[in-house]
This record gives structure tokens, sequence and C-alpha cells, in this order.
């Protein structure tokens, strides 16, 4: 296959594009930022540009006036170099970041929470993720088509159906516009051998994109959890499944408020909900371009991506008005957004590439806690099972097959790694596991990767509580005891346990943390109450949270985060929500589970239930005001 030498000016950056292949999408590979909010369907007329040097086969379109098109004007999108090409991109077709960028600095300076994207330890959950038959969101297809003869005179769209047909069982497949005016060329330019991107659209088969050439090994996609606190996106091989890379970054809109309550209102403001909208897709869009940038893979050969979050995150995402989320009755606007284009939410992928949102059960029990069921299995569970997802905001969901309960209790972002003083996500240099020696009081402490310790993820800082428990260092109400220690000192939050020079741990974190655990385990026994059970009923607890590959089960009861039953009925899941995103995203049998997940499981509101603020306030203790709930926690 030809490739043309393509030169963009007057950013001065070359790449070599095979015939067939449009200017939209060498500028896409090389990251010019074209507007093109069509995703390259050649209707929304943004991507003019001016053909300053060579020859372009540029499709007729009503967006360019005769008298531009005299000038060398065309559509990015519907033009294919026939030679080398000198192509300039005018200001008014390139996107305007500089809002954008002033919000960058302005969270910058606000928070310091605008960081570069981190890559986080892959969890090692105990579960079985390869249980959906491999069918991705988007699939490439490679044909070597038949040319048309005397003898077969079909249209090339329906050859090209024919040949599809041929490989895979679709009766319904559709394509746009854009895809049928330029099939008669791509196919004749190509000697009908071509690329074709199918994608799985709201139980449609649609030709989504079609190149010259193979390119059906180079297909990925990308699973993210958006999280109220921290957004972890990760790259996957569409083809083979394996995990490319994950990487992790704090949600900037933190700086608008904590809790999904504080933003909702702020969205109300002027612009509240465009600057909302506009920090989750930057972070999502950082996340993408480090993972492509550190895999070597062009951006036009990522197809896809699945997003899992609660029901407010998915709304801003979409720049969908949450407001009716918390007034009366309490109802989103969608729980089950149908597939769209990834470039009509803002997310920078393929301009064509598909955006699957993880449905949501009800207001404040989203997508997020659909792909946690479906990652551990919960709804095929025969015996009563426990899934409890430690974030921001504390979901609970109680059942098995037979019938499944969700709630939700705002937890906070302490064990996420944010709100206490030497926190940070499950990342290189992390402690995530403490020991300390009764004795003396000396740290032992390992970090992922064995790096040099830069804080304390949510793992570390449940080994750290338990363990000052043990050693006699704090009490049950979480005060720092007088001790003659050189690790203790006073600093402007109270006394402060320091584990190794500026990494410590402060009575205020320690509040911090037991509000935190005191949410959580409250929120689960009351829906287990609820339901006319007891603790000692449920034969499976899965422990979700972003926590990396450890948690240790005994100082998280120790510190009453979690009941006190028999240690070998908790399974540790990993981040369930990204889990099971990435299931959905490789497998179109999951999205369907998904859907039917959240079509049964039913939303508790506690604050409905006259003994959940006493729980609550009985929680705050280490592990609980009534030891009678941990009987073999012993200090």
């Amino acid at each position: 296959m030809p490739k043309f030498k393509i030169a963009f000016y007057p950013d001065n950056k070359t790449i070599e594009l095979e015939k067939g292949k449009t200017l939209l999408a060498a500028a896409i590979s090389l990251g010019l930022n074209i507007n093109s909010s069509c995703a390259g369907d050649g209707v929304c007329g943004r991507c003019k540009v001016l053909i300053k040097k060579g020859q372009v086969n540029s499709l007729p379109t009503g967006r360019i006036t005769a008298e531009e098109r005299k000038l060398g004007l065309c559509l990015a999108c519907l033009t294919m170099p026939l030679s080398d090409v000198e192509v300039e991109i005018p200001q008014d077709s390139r996107v305007d970041l500089s809002k954008i960028s002033e919000e960058e600095a302005y969270l910058s300076r606000l928070k310091g929470i605008y960081t570069k994207p981190e890559t986080i330890e892959k969890s090692t959950p105990v579960i079985n993720e390869d249980i959906f038959i491999h069918s991705p969101l988007a699939t490439k297809l490679y044909l070597k088509m038949p040319k048309p003869t005397p003898e077969d005179k079909i249209s090339d769209l329906e050859r090209l159906y024919r040949e599809i047909r041929k490989i895979k069982s679709i009766q319904i497949i559709q394509t746009g516009l854009a895809n049928i005016r330029n099939l008669g060329n791509l196919l004749r330019s190509s000697e009908f051998k071509i690329t074709v991107t199918l994608g799985n659209r709201n139980d449609t088969t649609e030709i989504v994109l079609i190149e010259p050439s193979n390119t059906s090994r180079k297909n990925f996609g990308i699973a993210f959890d958006i999280g109220t606190t921290t957004i972890s996106g990760q790259l996957v091989d569409l083809n083979t499944k394996e995990i490319l890379g994950t990487k992790a970054t704090f949600n900037q809109q933190a700086t608008f408020g904590s809790d999904i309550i504080t933003r909702i209102i702020y969205a109300q403001k002027e612009e509240g909900l465009e600057r909302l909208h506009h920090a989750v897709i930057d972070g999502m869009n950082n996340i993408i371009q480090e993972l492509i940038q550190e895999n070597k893979i062009d951006l036009n050969n990522v197809t896809c991506c699945v997003c899992a979050g609660n029901t407010t995150m998915i709304h801003l995402l979409l720049r969908v008005d949450p407001t009716y989320i918390r007034r009366e009755p309490y109802v989103p606007t969608a729980n089950f957004v149908p597939v769209i284009r990834s470039q009509e939410a803002g997310i920078k992928l393929n301009t064509r590439g598909l955006l699957a949102c993880v449905p949501g059960i009800s207001s404040y029990v989203g997508g997020d806690v659909t792909a946690g069921v479906l990652a551990c299995g919960l709804d095929t569970e025969e015996e009563l099972c426990l899934l409890i997802d430690i974030g921001t905001n504390g979901e609970i969901v109680l059942g098995s097959r037979e019938w499944m309960i969700s709630a939700a209790a705002s937890a906070g972002p302490a064990f996420e790694g944010s709100g206490v003083s030497c926190g940070m996500r499950a990342a290189k240099g992390a402690i995530q596991r403490v020991r300390i020696d009764k004795s003396n009081y000396s740290v032992n402490y390992t970090t992922i990767a064995s790096a040099e310790p830069q804080g304390i993820c949510g793992s570390g800082y449940i080994d750290l509580i338990a363990q000052m428990l043990r050693a006699g260092i704090i009490d049950k109400n979480g005060k720092i005891n007088d001790l003659k220690s050189e690790r203790i000192r006073t600093g402007e939050n109270g006394k402060e346990f320091i584990l190794i020079d500026n990494v410590y741990i402060s009575e205020a974190d320690i509040d911090n943390l037991k509000r935190a655990k005191g949410a959580i385990y409250s929120a689960a026994a009351i829906l287990v109450k609820h339901m006319g059970f007891s603790f000692q009923d449920v034969k499976k607890v899965f422990i979700a949270g972003g926590f990396g590959s450890y948690l240790d089960i005994e100082n998280a009861i120790t510190i009453g985060i979690l009941p006190d039953i028999a240690r070998q009925r908790f399974k540790f899941v990993g981040n369930s929500s990204l889990i099971g995103a990435r299931e959905i995203i490789l497998s179109s049998n999951a999205i369907h589970k998904a859907e039917d997940i959240a079509r049964k499981i039913t939303y508790f509101e506690l604050s409905t239930d006259s003994g959940y603020m006493d729980e609550y306030v009985a929680s705050l203790f280490f592990p609980h005001t009534d030891l009678k709930q941990f009987p073999n926690i012993k200090f």
C-alpha cells in the first residue's frame, strides 16, 4: 500500500499516511488538536484545513462553499491524499484548549491536585475473570473482498455486508453516511483489501470504521473507573485480552467539592456543569495519552472505552444536569445510557470510537456497583453474600442469585489517599504494609515496587492503625497516648506518629479514617439487620477497593471496618469497578449481564432506618463501642 508524507503547519509535524486514510486520521496520530465534533462524519464542518501543496481526493460536502474549495479548503475528515501533501490547520479549526488550560491552572493553584497520572499497582483479585465469551465492544476484521465482475455486480455496501457475514453471524448491520460516501474509492484504492471495525451498539452491529490494508492486529480499548476521588484507567489489547497498563489520577472535580452533593450543587452555577465536565474528561484524556505513549500506540487504534462510576460521576462525564439526583424523589436523568461516540463526551480516542457506560441502579448507587457485582459474581451465588466497596462512597450490596439490595454511605476519601496528611494512591512508593514492635515502637514497612517511601495508601493506613492499637500507641478513640518515644511529636493537627522522615500520621488523620471506617461498617450492619440477618449469616464477603494487591483482612477487622466473622469468608477482589468495566469492554455478554444486574438490585436508603445514626456513632471507636460485635479482637 502506497504511503504519502503529510506535513502539518504551523505545527511543523510530519507523518507517513497510507493511501485511503484521511487527513484527520493523520492529525490524530500526531496528537494535533483539530476540531471534529461530529466524530469524522463530515457534518459539523469544523475540521477545515488548507491544502498548500499536493494532490488530494476530497469528498463533496455542503460544509465547504465553492469559494472555499477554490482557495484549497476542505474537510480533513473527508479528504485523502493522492501524493505528498502540505496542510495548514487554521486557528478556527483547532480545539480551543484555553478554557481547559485555565481550569488546570485554577485546580493546581487551589489544591495542588493536578498531577500527572501514576502507574498504580495491579491488584491480584481472588475471582475468575475469564467467564464471558470474548466479543469486544469493538472488533476489527481484515477482509480480502472479491472484486465486482459482470456476474457479481452487487453494490459495494452489500458486498461488504456479505463478506462480514461470511465470518460473523450478524443479522442487522448498519453504518453511517460518511463511510458510504467514501466506500467506493476506498475499496478500489486498496484493491478491495480493507479492515472494518465493528461496534456493538445497543444490540446492533455498526461498521464504525473502514480502513485500507490490514490493521486488525491493532485494536485497543480503555476501561475506566471514575471515582469521586480517583480516576483509574486501564489499556487493554482487545484481541489478546492483555492488560497493557493501568494508571490513576486524582479526580480534579474535588476542587469543587469533596463529595457528590457539593458537586451537584456546584453544577447548578453558571458554567458549573461545564467546569465539572472538563475536570473529569481532562483527567481521563491525560491517562489515555500516558498509556498510549508508553505503549507506543497510535490513538487511531484505540477504538472504544467503557466507563464505570457512580450516577453523579456519569452524569458529569456526559455533561448531563445532575440536579434532580438530590431533589425528592431523587431521580437521575438516566441509569441506562446507550452506547455513543466517545467524541460526544470529549474523550479523545479514534474520532469514531465508542463509549459505553456501565448501567446504574439508582441516584446514589451507580454503574461502579453494577460492575463490582459483575466482577465478583455475587449475582450467581447460592448463599447469602456481601459486597463492600471501600471508597469515597462506601457502597454495600447484600444478596444472592435470588435477590440483591444495595446501600451507600458517604465515607470520605481517606482510604483513597486524600484528606490525610501523607495519603496517596496504591502507586510506586506507597507504604502498603506496616508492622510496629511493641517493645520499642520501631516500624517495619514495605512499599509498592520496593521503592523509596512517598506516602501511605489505604491498605497501609489500615495496617498502621491496627498496629498502633496493638502497640498501645493510640487508644480506642484514636488519640495518641503520652509515650516516651522520638516517634511522637506535636504538630499543627495535634500529636503525630512518625514512620520515617516526613511520612507520619496525625490525630486529625486518624479521626478522618475513623469516620470513614465507621460509615462503611455501620452501613453494612444496618443493611444486614434491615433484611433480618446477622453478619454470621453471611457466607462470603467480597471486599473491593483500590488497595493494589494487598489488604490485611485481620487488620481491617481489628480497626472495625469489617465484621468479626470467620476469616475464610472474606475474599479481596481489588478494584472491582475497573475489573467489571474491563469485562464489559471485552465481552458483549458481560454488558447484557450488567444490565440484568442493574435491573435486579433494589436500593435501600439508610437514612430511613431509625437505627442508622445510632449505629454510626457507636462505630466511631476502634473497633466499636459494642465490643460484643468484635469478640475475637483483643489488644
